[in-house]
């Protein structure tokens, strides 16, 4: 007696010996007939994006202090005795964004002084020496010229960085290591994250395409080709790739390059007239919100965007333009590609009621000149240049005082740089004198001193500090 499973066994044998010979024919598949049946390739969009992609060459003189370099020894064997120079080699990637040469790479590649020669290198070995248009260190970004060239080059087009959706496939292009132009491939792992560390603006594309040393600067593109991010740092405990990359979202690339491309020496961006804050899990439940989400506005400025649209300290804003922010760094990207022309909406919440409120789009205006001065001699601020602050200033150093005199720049080996001074410090009094304007800080240490008693607000805290003249 046959059981169970020898009756299954002969009924399916029944039916397959039944079935014609082309009707089991057509139930099995054939085996492709062509290359694209059978591969799933990257090339197209490789060809169409990888010639864009460029190496960025850094040479940069820099000065090494000895054990002699000291004013005694300069006295008796002249100036820069203890001195010397040496040559300091760099590279990175860069993306060339218009047809005319325009490369976009990280700022940190071409970071130096004046005296930096750089040099563009294409895909195909042709090099062309390039120009700098715009540094930008809040973003992480530059802007590049190729020089001397009336030739069409290859170029990507900018995507919306906003349309990105976590799990879409990019590719990472840039010289990692310096082996040459290498192409990787990920998926977008998360969106908008913002405490990375890297730039004043933090909110950055995150993929597990390899990106190592030396891919600085150069190209996530999407599935159609489109630049969609600048790689700009790796999460990594070996130095190496480890599936945790970042890059600069296109929407940020397209201000700066917009900025650059108006012959500016700033990016221009929008004003809001108002201070940000962090919201605390404190005041989230103080106001009724169930998460800690949105950013409280803690001061606002007179005359204003933000004043005139009718924004008070203690609002909270939750959404820009129909985008949710998270925190300050959410807010700041999301205002900021907003651009300078136009209108932006806030959704804002203010004593349990969500409103919506319209802020024109503008760049902070210079209600003082700036009266830019270098300060040279023997004093604490030898090398620095400073300015008058207003809120164009402010915004440019991303401080929120508007009045006084502010740190600009300092030179490389000056006296304010090895005392500490750094661009955005406040010149609040000098021996007990409130300093007020670049000309009256000019003045009062062309006197010269054998103490400087120094006040510099850095951070919103006043610092006070002795030198010896």
């Amino acid at each position: 007696m046959l059981n169970s499973a020898a009756v299954r066994t002969s009924f399916v044998l029944a039916v397959l010996l039944a079935l014609p010979a082309a009707s089991f024919a057509q139930a099995v598949k054939k085996a492709p007939e062509t290359r694209e049946q059978v591969v799933f390739s990257y090339a197209p969009v490789v060809k169409a994006a990888a010639p864009a992609v460029v190496n960025v060459y850094v040479r940069q003189r820099v000065r090494r202090d000895s054990a002699f370099n000291n004013p005694i020894f300069e006295e008796f064997f002249g100036h820069g005795f203890g001195r010397s120079e040496r040559a300091q080699n760099s590279l990175g990637s860069g993306v060339i964004v218009t047809p005319n040469g325009v490369v976009v790479t990280n700022n940190h590649v071409v970071q130096g002084d004046a005296g930096t020669e750089i040099k563009i290198a294409l895909a195909d070995a042709r090099e062309f020496d390039a120009k700098v248009l715009l540094k930008d260190e809040r973003t992480d970004l530059a802007v590049l010229q190729i020089k001397g060239s009336d030739i069409e080059f290859p170029y990507v087009g900018l995507a919306d960085a906003d349309q990105l959706e976590v799990g879409d496939m990019v590719l990472a292009i840039g010289n990692p290591f310096g082996v040459g132009q290498t192409v990787t491939s990920g998926i977008v792992s998360a969106l908008a994250r913002t405490r990375v560390g890297i730039s004043d603006y933090q909110f950055f594309i995150q993929t597990d395409a390899a990106i190592n040393p030396g891919n600085s600067g150069g190209a996530l593109v999407d599935m159609q080709g489109r630049l969609v991010g600048i790689n700009t740092a790796i999460f990594s405990k070996s130095g190496g790739s480890q599936g945790i990359g970042f890059a600069i979202p296109s929407n940020m690339v397209r201000l700066v390059v917009e900025s650059a491309l108006q012959g500016g020496s700033g990016v221009r961006r929008p004003w809001l007239g108002a201070s940000i804050a962090e919201l605390t899990p404190q005041i989230a439940d103080a106001v009724g919100l169930d998460r800690t989400t949105g950013v409280l506005v803690a001061a606002v400025t007179d005359g204003g965007p933000a004043a005139s649209a009718g924004i008070r300290p203690g609002d909270i804003v939750l959404a820009v333009d129909g985008k949710d922010v998270s925190d300050a760094n959410a807010f700041q990207y999301r205002f900021t590609t907003k651009g300078t022309s136009g209108e932006v909406s806030l959704d804002v919440l203010r004593t349990g009621t969500r409103r919506k409120v319209s802020i024109p789009l503008m760049v902070a205006p210079e209600t003082t000149p700036r009266d830019l001065r270098d300060i040279n001699g023997n004093n604490p601020f030898g090398g620095a240049k400073v300015a008058n602050l207003s809120p164009a200033v402010a915004e440019e150093l991303s401080i929120n005082e508007t009045s006084g005199v502010v740190v600009v720049e300092t030179e490389a080996y000056s006296i304010a740089r090895r005392l500490g001074i750094k661009p955005g410090d406040i010149v609040a009094e000098i021996n007990g004198e409130k300093i007020e304007t670049t000309r009256a800080l000019e003045k009062i240490v062309g006197k010269g001193a054998r103490v400087w008693r120094l006040g510099i607000r850095r951070g919103g805290q006043t610092i006070r500090t002795v030198i010896a003249g």
